[in-house]
């Protein structure tokens, strides 16, 4: 009789143990993917003033995350260009968030290369959390609604025509 109270007990301990361990075990936010909201971000552009996601409703967006220190990211930057301009009177917004932690050496990187697009500013890497990336270069394609269309992890040639005609086709939706 002791024994099944014990063992009673016991179940009942380790059945508390282990609804307060999920209690405590902290949240993990679901992966990004396609057909949910972006992420929302307000970061600061290289000038001060702000951008956020909001700002570019019913756009197409391309948001890239890079650091100056990343060699595939510079050299991804010359075609994200030729993209940007070929496409930015059609309703395409291209959007580089910097994760690097000084504006300076961004704005050095940025007049090197000779980019125009917008560069934003995510030093404690908010943003890049909210987009769950961590690996750079790394860029989402927003469509007009809002909704995430795709991810891309690692650089790519932007002007290459399979990207063109992909962004073409959203803009054209």
């Amino acid at each position: 009789m002791a024994g099944n109270r014990i063992a009673g007990l016991g179940l009942a301990v380790g059945v508390v143990a282990g609804i307060l361990w999920l209690l405590a075990e902290p949240r993990v936010a679901p992966p990004i993917e396609p057909g949910r909201p972006a992420p929302a971000f307000d970061l600061p552009r290289l000038d001060g003033t702000r951008l956020s996601l909001a700002d570019l409703e019913g756009r197409v967006v391309l948001i890239n995350f890079w650091a100056t220190w990343c060699k595939p990211c510079e050299e991804e930057m010359p075609a994200m260009e030729r993209l940007y301009q070929a496409l930015r009177e059609r309703g395409f917004e291209l959007v580089a968030i910097s994760v690097d932690d000084g504006a300076d050496e961004v704005r050095a990187f940025q007049e090197r290369l000779g980019f125009t697009f917008p560069v934003l500013l995510d030093p404690a890497k908010e943003a890049a959390a909210d987009y769950q990336s961590f690996r750079y270069p790394e860029s989402y394609l927003v469509g007009r609604d809002g909704l995430l269309v795709e991810r891309y992890i690692g650089p790519r040639e932007w002007d290459a025509p399979a990207y063109v005609a992909r962004i073409e086709r959203l803009l054209d939706s």
